[in-house]
This record gives C-alpha cells, structure tokens and sequence, in this order.
C-alpha cells in the first residue's frame, strides 16, 4: 500500500512516497528461505546422491526445523523437515522428538552429544591429555589434528593404544605421520624426554560397548600400515640418494615449465647464481649445489610416494644413509620450510638460500605462463610460497631484492618471462608482505608508506616499518609531517624536474633553507635509516615554515619560479627510497 504525504524540511517542503508492506508470519517466510539457505552452504569436499543434483558432505537423510513449538514445513533433497533427530549410530541412532527448539540442546546432551564446537574441542584436548599423562607422556601440539578429531566427532572418548616398540627404529616423523594421515591418532612423547613412546590415542565418537575390542581394532589397523612404513624404509635406502635423481624426469611439475628433474636442475644453477649476492661462504657453495641437486630425489621414493608430507624429511635421511654430508641432508629438508602458517624457518643459510631459490623458480615460472592466482583459486600454492620467501628473508635478516631475484630464475625458464609478468609476481610478493605486516598490527598508512619505496626488499621493508611505526608516535611527528608536506603537496604533481641554483635564491629565507638542505642532504640517502630521515626533517622544519611565509614559490620571472621550485623539489625527496611521506595520516 503506498500513499503520498507533504512534509517540512529543512529544505522546504518535499513529497514523500509511503509504502507499507505488511509483515508475513515468522513461520511462512523461514520456510521460504531456509532451502536456499541450505543449498548455500558450501564445503571443501561434496557428495552427489540425488536425481536433483544436490552437493552435501553426506546424504541428508532428516531435517529438524522448529521455531518455538511450531514445524517449520519444507523439502529439501527430498529430505521433508520436522522435529524429530536421531542420536548416535554406535546406540543405533534412536529417534528423538523435540517439543520445542530450545530443547535440542539438552536432548543432544543426554545422548553425550556435544553439540558446541568449542566445548567438543576442549573435551577431546583434555582427554588425551589425561590419558597421556597415564603414561607419564604428552601429546604435541597439533592444532589441525586436534581441529579434525573434533569435527569428526559429536561425543567424544578418547582410548589409549599400544604399537611394537620395534617400530621406533623408524624415524619417529613416519610414525607420527602415518597416525595422523592415515588414522587421525594422536601421538604420545615422553613428558621429560620428548621421545616418541609406543603409544597413541585414538577418539571414538561414543562410549564402545567393549573398548578393549575397540582399541584392539585400532592397534591392528595401525600395525599394519607400520609394516608398510617399515617395507618402504628398508627398500628406499637400498639405493643411494642420488640414483633416485633420474625417475624425476617422470614426475611432471607442470606441463610448459617441465619435469621435476628440470625444475631441479634449473634450481642448482639458480642457486649458484644467487650466492654470491647472498653472501654464502664460498666454501659452502658446492654444498649449496649439491643440496640443490638431490632436494627433489625424494619425491619418488616409496615412503614419500605413500605419503607426500615426508618430502624433505625423507630425504634428510636418506642423503645421511647416502653418506651426504650433514649440511646438504639438513638443506634438504629445510628448502620445504615453511610448510604452513607458524612452521619453522630454515636454520642453515644453505636451507634459506635454497628455499629461496625454490620459491623463486615456481613464482617466476608460474607467472610466466600466465598462472595467477585468482579467488580462492591457487592450485599451485604461490601465496604460500610468497608469504614463504618473505618469512624467510625477514627471519634471516637478509636484505634481497624479489625483482632481481625473480629476474635472474626467469631467465633459466624453458619458457619466455617477459617484464609485465615478473612484475606481476613481484607485485604479488609485496601485496603478501603488506597483509602480513598488517597481520602483525603495524597501522596501514606506515606499510603503505614503506612500501611504496622499499616493498621490493622484504628486510628492509620490515625494518623501516618498525622504525617509522616508532617515529610516528613521536610528540612532534605532526608538525615535522605539515611543514614537509607544504614542500611535497606543491611540487608532486609537477613532472619537469628542476636543478638547484642557489646563485636565484637571494632571499634570507630561500638561502636558510638552501642550507639547511644541505646539511640534511649529507644526513640521508635513498638507504639511510628512518633516524637519519627523521633527524633532516627536523631540522628542516623552521626553515621550511618561514620559507613559504616570506617566499611566492610560484614567481611571475619564470627563471625565479623554476629556481624556487627547484629547491623545493629537492627538499620534497628527501625521503626518496625510504618511505613515501605522503601516504602517512596527517599529511
């Protein structure tokens, strides 16, 4: 229903369209829109099961739907809501029937089901701690294992389990890796020694009828994956390390950019290139090369093959077995660090310089032919490779130019990288640095600022960033950024560029300012520090303020004007390679 109505403003008089829409009951609306609710969920993994194509995570087999007291009336995948839910399969999903909806809650928890997720978190973490200690052990911190048991499942109950301590002779990251791959276990170390013990903790979702049966299936299924582990373990070291080399060429790592031999071969004399610039001891060179030359073998290793986490684990201990020396086998395995998000850096330079170089190659090759990641899209996994490599750099304190870096493994690409496309992945690697600056709380206006100067150079970038986070906290910040603002505001839009002619400047104040350029100019360079920078401004700022009270820069004598310009425009970059200015608040 919609009338017109002549209403007083501010303005005068207006008229005003009214529309009335009255409301619908609670009940006919939720029924309208809870099936598109539904469909729009969206989940990693999805099943298809009915003739209407619809994707769930599992067959839906009811639907509860209740406001109040009252059945919210739909069908969705041929699924017809109403209030009656079913417990836990284990109890032979009973039926259970909710009066209202504020008695699901309890309903499910007479049942042992726990329906809150942090609840259900904290239940499963402090049961296998418990149980863990009975053994006088603990579980390691692994949050996405803790975070998968969880959502698998709805009541918790954890069980100890047992394995042959024979297989400890297995390096303790197989072990660990098969619970958790395979069997979603959890591990158990030794409280004091942290030594991997003979036991794991398995959770089932419900109180077993007979948990010793339970735990026996448990520990059955567990030893038999052992002895495969054990197989893979005795049969990859029948072989040196390096005769596994060649069977990369059968490993593709990506159609135009080639095998995975190629990719490693491309990445030793990537390597050699780049250290000298890293300022790796020349006698660790080789050892870089050499580490560089077998950090791929692995891969087609039967452990490895089995399961793809262990790269570089493995192959640390396979170089050890192969006679490597211990500085190659540890760079083996640290070119694959960070794997995720709080993972260890590489420790060695060796380790850094090859991780490095391995990010470089798939950045710089990847984005030579063109594939960007876009979305959520990112197959590739190239922004954990860019948030990878500016970790890296940060954590080793090592100033390293990404641009020239990107240049120099375009150029071993079997593929032709033109300089829109490293630009692009440079581009890339810093909009990764900025989030993750901003992620560690630095305001944005100081990223921004640095970056736009520094954001090839992930160290310094990080450097500058703390030292200006710091000074524009400073009580006078605010008038040292006007005063050199009245400098950057008038000239940044003038593209001529002028010399400095102090014979033109004649005026007291134009030669106090001409001089006070100069003693800053002697302070800073384009990669000076943000102390230097700072400490110019300061002293800039008087003779700044009393420029442009007693000077017209824009002179009617043209050679007066460019003059004055001149030495404006020189004050104004004064923080040229250090931060823009002008990105800062306050400017």
């Amino acid at each position: 229903m919609e009338s017109l109505q002549v209403r007083q403003t501010d303005g005068g008089e207006y008229v005003f369209a009214v529309k009335v829409e009255p409301g619908q009951p609670a009940v006919s609306v939720l029924r309208d829109l809870l099936p598109d609710l539904i469909a729009g969920l969206r989940y990693e993994k999805t099943m298809r099961w009915d003739s209407d194509g619809v994707a769930y995570p599992r067959p839906i087999r009811w639907i509860v739907a209740l406001l109040g007291d009252q059945v919210i009336p739909f069908e969705y995948a041929r699924a017809v809501s109403g209030r009656t839910t079913r417990g836990l399969r284990i109890y032979g999903s009973p039926s259970l029937t909710l009066g209202r909806a504020e008695d699901y809650w309890q309903v499910m928890a007479d049942q042992d089901i726990v329906v809150d997720r942090a609840e259900r978190r904290e239940r499963v973490a402090s049961q296998i701690a418990e149980i863990a200690a009975e053994v006088d052990g603990r579980v390691p911190d692994d949050p996405a294992l803790l975070d998968e048991v969880t959502d698998l499942v709805e009541s918790p109950v954890a069980l100890l389990g047992q394995f042959e301590e024979r297989y400890l002779e297995l390096p303790p990251e197989v072990l660990m890796s098969v619970m958790k791959k395979h069997q979603r276990y959890f591990s158990v170390v030794s409280r004091s020694t942290g030594e991997l013990l003979p036991y794991f903790i398995a959770v089932a979702n419900g109180q077993p009828a007979d948990p010793d049966l339970v735990r026996q299936g448990y520990e059955d299924v567990l030893r038999a994956r052992y002895a495969d582990a054990e197989y893979f373990w005795r049969h990859d070291r029948e072989r040196p390390l390096e005769s596994y080399r060649p069977r990369l060429a059968t490993l593709t790592f990506q159609e135009r950019l080639g095998s995975m031999l190629e990719k490693s071969d491309r990445l030793v004399k990537l390597v050699r290139r780049l250290a000298a610039g890293w300022g790796l001891d020349p006698g660790l060179e080789s050892l870089a090369e050499r580490a560089a030359y077998l950090c791929k073998a692995d891969l087609v290793t039967g452990m490895v093959v089995e399961m793809t986490s262990l790269q570089g684990i493995m192959g640390r201990y396979y170089a050890l077995h192969s006679g490597e020396p211990e500085a190659v086998a540890q760079a083996i395995e640290e070119h694959y660090r960070p794997r995720f998000a709080g993972d260890r850096l590489p420790e060695t330079p060796i380790g850094a310089l090859l991780a490095v170089a391995d990010r470089l190659d798939s950045l710089a090759g990847l984005f030579a032919i063109g594939l960007i990641p876009t979305g959520v899209a990112d197959p590739f996994g190239l922004r954990r490779a860019a948030l990878g490599l500016i970790q890296i750099l940060i954590g080793h304190e090592h100033s390293f130019s990404v641009r020239e870096g990107l240049r120099i493994a375009a150029q071993l690409l079997p593929v032709e990288a033109t300089e829109e496309r490293i630009e692009e992945a440079a581009t890339f690697v810093e909009g990764r640095l900025r989030a993750w600056l901003l992620e560690e709380g630095y305001r944005y206006d100081v990223v921004d600022a640095v970056l736009a100067e520094r954001g090839d150079d992930p160290y310094r970038a990080y450097r500058t960033v703390q030292d200006m986070a710091k000074l524009v906290e400073e009580p006078d910040w605010s008038e040292v950024l006007v005063a050199y603002a009245r400098c950057k505001r008038i000239v940044r839009d003038i593209e001529e560029r002028y010399p400095l002619r102090p014979e033109r400047l004649t005026e007291p104040a134009a030669q106090a300012l001409y001089h006070a350029y100069l003693q800053a100019r002697e302070q800073v360079s384009p990669d000076g520090d943000v102390a230097a920078l700072a400490a110019a401004l300061r002293a800039l700022k008087d003779p700044i303020n009393v420029f442009f009270t007693d000077i017209l820069v824009m002179a009617e004598d043209p050679d007066l004007r460019a003059a004055r310009l001149g030495l404006v425009q020189h004050v104004a970059a004064l923080p040229d390679g250090i931060a823009d200015l002008s990105r800062l608040q306050g400017f």
